[in-house]
């Protein structure tokens, strides 16, 4: 497995008045759906989208998503989420997140998430789905 290599996307957003609470702060419930954009753009850019697994038979549920503040988002802040795809030889997808001002490039939030497989029947893959060995493979990750 090669763990120095780098699959990163990038989506930049203005929080909005119904995402922040009364003191002009992004809500933590935000918080994932910033990441969901980020895994959205990920799966677009590297061909491993929500679709692109369920086409192939299978869901890609989240079974552990946290985040921590290091700097509240505002209302109207222009932000960026950036997410990198961390290597594993297990059956699921790791993603990192970083969440920065775009004002002067301040990193406001850190986040990790994990997908875990499971067949149309619902039960859980133990081993990587041929089609996620042959995109790891495609992405020069083997």
């Amino acid at each position: 497995m090669c763990k120095d290599k780098k699959l990163m996307a990038s989506v930049e957003f203005t929080p909005r008045f119904s995402e922040v609470d009364s003191m002009n702060f992004v809500w933590h419930g935000s918080y994932s759906l910033y990441f969901e954009d980020a895994r959205e753009a990920f799966g677009k850019k590297y061909g491993i989208g929500y679709l692109d697994i369920f086409s192939q038979g299978y869901y890609a549920p989240l079974i552990d998503l946290n985040f921590q503040y290091k700097r509240p988002l505002v209302y109207g802040m222009p932000c960026r989420v950036d997410i990198y795809y961390r290597p594993t030889e297990a059956a699921k997808m790791i993603f990192d997140y970083e969440i920065y001002s775009l004002n002067d490039n301040t990193l406001c939030s850190t986040g990790h998430s994990v997908q875990v497989f499971m067949n149309r029947n619902y039960e859980l893959m133990w081993i990587n789905p041929p089609f996620y060995e042959e995109w790891k493979r495609k992405m020069g990750l083997l």
